[in-house]
């Protein structure tokens, strides 16, 4: 059975690598693209690595017959999706690849966003996306709320250690290296190959990066108590991909067998050998997830690495992965691509 699937906002980074992933997919037919300020052109014009896909053109929102799409994505800015989706069918199902659902609290989602939710009661009931740890919650879901792609790159370093009380909650340090893509296609000075290039920097600092609400929730929620981790991102002169560094009290060899047993079995998290560190040249492109741990020099002080693509396993791949789950496909269908390389 081939199920029809919309892309809201495809003429962004996310919409183009969904695009991407499904259109390989044997039981999912793109039914609808929309890009209001792109609307009647093709997808070949927009982004001409897809030239040799049958597509249908961009068009604007409202013309989307939803009575015929079985599930639709939203790759729309923050703070757009949630009125777009509250005025979608009540009975369609939607995965959300922008902010807009991730946080449960409204008035945390204020804090952070600066405005009050438009759809309080959606965000209610919205489901967490990151799929190894909501599985059986996104089987389930109408709505789920897609992972900021530095939060998941965090969590996968930590989550296992936090439920298992192997780290001390209050030393968690999280460095991050990202992708320009993952600022969005969206003309930024700061973004310019001449700023960019041939230097790197750190932003949001301080603790003002909105990703931290999303480690904030996930972690206190596993921990049952306050967990509030230092986290500072840094913008590297590359296209795609993440590479965390998180710091933890605990023993090195403990971190590695609690995280290797988190992620047995698991198909797109890949353990590398103890003391191995991973590089996003090897996930490229794929929505696999790296992880290495080493001890540090001084006893009970570890390092964990996590590399990710931002733009597949970080947003479109991980929306991919949820589909599936949703719509009763095995959850590995269309994503079983190796990394590119070089």
């Amino acid at each position: 059975m081939s199920h029809k699937v919309a892309i809201l906002g495809a003429s962004g980074y996310t919409g183009a690598e969904l695009v991407r992933l499904i259109s390989t997919h044997p039981d999912m037919e793109i039914a609808a693209l929309t890009g209001d300020r792109k609307a009647g052109m093709g997808m070949g014009e927009v982004f001409p690595f897809l030239r040799h896909l049958d597509l249908p053109p961009l068009c604007r929102i409202e013309e989307v017959d939803f009575a015929t799409i079985d599930l639709a994505f939203c790759a729309l800015p923050h703070a757009t999706s949630q009125n777009v989706i509250k005025a979608l069918p009540s009975d369609l199902k939607v995965i959300d690849l922008s902010a807009d659902f991730r946080l449960r609290d409204g008035a945390v989602y204020r804090k952070w966003y600066g405005k009050e939710h438009d759809a309080p009661e959606l965000q209610a009931v919205a489901v967490y996306g990151l799929t190894e740890f909501y599985r059986d919650e996104i089987r389930a879901a109408r709505l789920v709320a897609g992972t900021g792609c530095n939060a998941a790159t965090g969590q996968y370093a930590l989550r296992p250690l936090i439920s298992a009380g192997v780290i001390d909650l209050d030393e968690i340090i999280i460095n991050l290296i990202t992708g320009v893509s993952g600022a969005g296609r969206s003309l930024k000075e700061n973004l310019l190959h001449a700023e960019l290039s041939e230097g790197t920097n750190a932003y949001a600092i301080g603790g003002t990066h909105r990703h931290l609400a999303e480690f904030d929730q996930e972690f206190s929620l596993l921990a049952g108590r306050k967990v509030e981790v230092q986290f500072t991102p840094h913008l590297a002169p590359m296209n795609r991909g993440i590479l965390g560094n998180v710091y933890v009290q605990g023993d090195g060899r403990q971190v590695y067998d609690t995280l290797a047993a988190a992620y047995a079995g698991e198909p797109f998290i890949q353990m590398l050998p103890f003391g191995a560190a991973p590089s996003t040249h090897d996930v490229r492109g794929s929505n696999y997830v790296h992880v290495g741990v080493a001890s540090d020099r001084r006893p009970g002080r570890a390092q964990v690495f996590v590399a990710l693509d931002n733009l597949t396993k970080g947003s479109s791949g991980q929306a991919l992965q949820n589909a599936n789950l949703m719509l009763g496909i095995e959850e590995t269908t269309g994503l079983r691509l190796a990394p590119l390389f070089p």
